[in-house]
């Protein structure tokens, strides 16, 4: 799940959780709002911790090796 869909899925569940109000038999919206929201969170964590170990720096590069061309010419 990418950072979008995180994002979204952390928008509606508080949408759902804190400003509907809405009855729907056998179906609480408020409990179904916080599990939108925590499953988002999940993923906004997820993602930026695989983002951070992506973005990492790789080592400097070693000091160039230079050859010198030893040709002896009579």
């Amino acid at each position: 799940m990418g950072m979008g869909a995180s994002l979204v899925m952390l928008a509606v569940g508080a949408i759902l959780a804190l400003a509907v109000d809405w009855e729907m038999q056998g179906v609480n919206l408020d409990i179904v709002g916080l599990i939108m929201m925590v499953v988002g969170l999940i993923g906004v964590c997820s993602y930026v911790s695989i983002f951070k170990r992506r973005k990492m720096q790789a080592p400097p590069p070693a000091a160039p090796v230079v050859e010198q061309d030893h040709r002896y010419y009579e």
